[in-house]
């Protein structure tokens, strides 16, 4: 049977009709070029996801978190392999907030997952914060909806550091997993930050190195039930494939869980509003930016602020009076 087209495709312009077409085909090139747009924040991007919007909702979506060099872009490859031997299509979206100009740690992430990338059923991709006006959690989550649209069963989304805006993504995923490693001092700092309290699965990775034990038994101490889910405590070691069958459980037992309890509906309802908001940033920023009588409004009340003529709150709602459109 012939697949129905939602109006809202059929209208896209004939590009990027074209690259959707091709993305829900199976073609990386398409995924690729779709992901540069949002990246690169064009204005086709917006066609794009509107195009692609009725295709997505289906894939499972699981955020690694946790403070660098622990490990995730290794037990991310492992994993991405065990579930490709499970018949899983595996998306990932590397977050990279270093240097556009460097490079940074998307090579990095580019070199450890080399060997799943040539999978036909992966699509793997690094992400910088360069040029998007609604920042990079917008995005990330841009991005993974293209390999929604293409059909992958999970996604992965990696993120570097154990920030505030790391804990921002990995709360917007179904799914967040938080990677900690034995022997350092980075386990009291995740604890200070307050990473457990997001945190659907732990893993300890690195095993190797030893004495993971007393990291599980702080872990354990602090960790417990959120409505209805206690995390599981897990340990890997990437190189070995450790603890990665075990992993991969306890990513379907929590999407299982979501479904059967309802809060994953609830998971996408918080994201949905989070997006929008994120969009209508987006879309004010542009506006009062452009080089238009309201850019040149914005520099005048700029300058009044800093004149101490008006305060930021007064010029925002200035702003907002300018940006809303009179009714007649």
């Amino acid at each position: 049977m012939r697949e129905r087209v939602p109006p809202r495709t059929r209208r896209a312009l004939p590009g990027i009709r074209d690259l959707v077409k091709g993305l829900r085909a199976g073609d990386k090139r398409a995924a690729g070029k779709l992901i540069s747009l949002i990246e690169d924040d064009e204005p086709e991007a917006t066609e794009a996801l509107a195009a692609l919007h009725p295709f997505t909702g289906k894939a499972h979506i699981v955020g690694f978190t946790g403070p660098p060099g622990v490990g995730k872009s290794s037990l991310i490859s492992r994993l991405v392999r065990e579930f490709r031997e499970r018949g899983k299509r595996v998306g990932v979206v590397a977050v990279d907030p270093t240097s556009p100009y460097t490079g940074g740690a998307v090579l990095g992430d580019r070199i450890r997952m080399t060997e799943s990338g040539t999978d036909p059923g992966v699509f793997i991709r690094s992400m910088a914060t360069r040029g998007h006006a609604g920042g990079l959690a917008l995005a990330t989550f841009e991005a993974v909806a293209v390999l929604d649209a293409m059909g992958m069963d999970l996604v992965f989304v990696e993120t570097v550091g154990a920030g505030q805006s790391e804990v921002e993504i990995a709360s917007r995923a179904h799914t967040t997993v938080v990677v900690q490693m034995p022997l350092t001092g980075d386990a009291v700092q995740v604890l200070k930050a307050g990473i457990l309290e997001i945190g659907d699965v732990y893993v300890v990775n690195k095993v190797d190195l030893g004495d993971p034990e007393s990291l599980i038994a702080n872990l354990s101490f602090q960790i417990a039930a959120r409505d209805g889910w206690t995390p599981p405590i897990l340990k890997t070691s990437a190189p070995e494939g450790l603890g990665l069958p075990e992993l991969a459980d306890a990513l379907l037992r929590h999407r299982d869980f979501l479904e059967t309890s309802g809060l994953l509906r609830t998971r996408e309802l918080s994201r949905a509003r989070e997006e929008i908001l994120e969009n209508a940033r987006r879309l004010l920023a542009r506006q009062v930016r452009d080089l238009t009588s309201a850019g040149k409004r914005f520099e005048a009340l700029a300058g009044r602020v800093v004149d101490r003529a008006m305060d930021p709150h007064a010029a925002a709602v200035a702003i907002l009076r300018d940006a809303t459109p009179k009714r007649r």
